[in-house]
């Protein structure tokens, strides 16, 4: 089994190996998604010396450049002195909005925006970056959650309130890093072409209160919402269920326009993204078997509405 990193696996074609990393958490403490901090080596560059950090002095060389300091340049792109302080020094990893800010702001004609893709990408740690990218590539993505839920249906008070479980306790620079990391994927849903998404969610998932009730309630109602668009299906799997093919764990399979499918799977922090076109056929055959056992999308919007009303 040939062992590689996200960006080569697919540069590779998906022709067979799979991509095994000791990470932190992904999976396993949210369902699909955090950040690491660029110290963490989540810029793929070596940590403070890689992308995020040199994006960071080129911002300032730029701030300088134009005679602002940190707080007249944050009042510009909606930041405080201290958060500027963050980009710069590579502590903290901008969305790709800040940096269109950013470069708007100090006339900089686009020399900034030619770092988003690969700022973006070191938002995640180097074993998801491929399963990023493929995110954003999908013409179908299907899921099977437990025991949390996929990162892409979270809202962000669930977000916080598995982050806040952590342990030992995440620093608050790392949780708002991963917070906006997982908001940010959840782009897929507005994505034109629109991609046909498919969730089964093990029962349980949706009775724990991670967060407090409130939190509980508002998740519950932000999955009735996205079950309404059209190019989502969300399904339940009873725990009365005596047959359940997904007893080995959550695994997503994202299929891209040239049809390769590949396969995300992440347990205790160590994430694997299949590239073998075999595996990524009997995982999509697995799923088909898992979402046949679970309750209709129409059943199971009557079971989270009823959920909704106990609470």
């Amino acid at each position: 089994m040939t062992k590689r990193t996200g960006a080569d696996a697919l540069a590779g074609g998906g022709d067979g190996g799979t991509v095994v990393s000791v990470g932190d958490g992904w999976e396993s403490d949210d369902g699909g998604g955090g950040a690491c901090r660029p110290e963490d080596g989540g810029g793929g560059g070596g940590g403070k010396g890689g992308v995020v950090a040199a994006f960071g002095q080129t911002m300032k060389t730029l701030r300088l450049r134009e005679g602002l300091d940190r707080a007249e340049f944050g009042s510009r792109i909606g930041y405080s002195a201290a958060t500027v302080a963050s980009f710069e020094q590579g502590r903290r990893i901008p969305s790709p909005g800040t940096i269109e800010r950013a470069d708007e702001a100090l006339g900089a004609g686009g020399l900034l925006c030619v770092w988003k893709e690969e700022v973006e990408r070191a938002q995640y740690p180097v074993f998801f970056q491929g399963m990023a990218t493929l995110e954003k590539e999908a013409v179908e993505l299907v899921s099977y959650s437990m025991p949390v839920l996929n990162g892409l249906l979270q809202t962000e008070e669930y977000m916080r309130g598995l982050l806040a479980m952590r342990r030992p306790p995440l620093e608050e620079e790392t949780t708002e890093q991963r917070v906006a990391a997982r908001l940010a994927r959840q782009d897929i849903f507005d994505r034109q072409p629109a991609p046909f998404l498919s969730f089964v969610l093990d029962e349980s998932l949706l009775r724990r209160p991670y967060g407090g009730r409130t939190a509980l309630r508002g998740q519950l109602e932000h999955l009735l919402l996205i079950g309404q668009r059209r190019n989502v299906e969300i399904q339940v799997m009873p725990l009365d269920r005596e047959d359940n093919a997904g007893v080995n764990g959550p695994f997503t399979v994202v299929t891209r326009k040239d049809g390769k499918k590949f396969v995300y799977a992440e347990s205790r922090g160590i994430g694997s993204l299949e590239t073998d076109p075999e595996q990524g056929v009997l995982a999509a055959a697995l799923y088909g078997i898992i979402r046949s056992r679970a309750l209709s999308p129409r059943e199971s919007t009557e079971f989270i509405e009823r959920l909704l009303g106990s609470l």
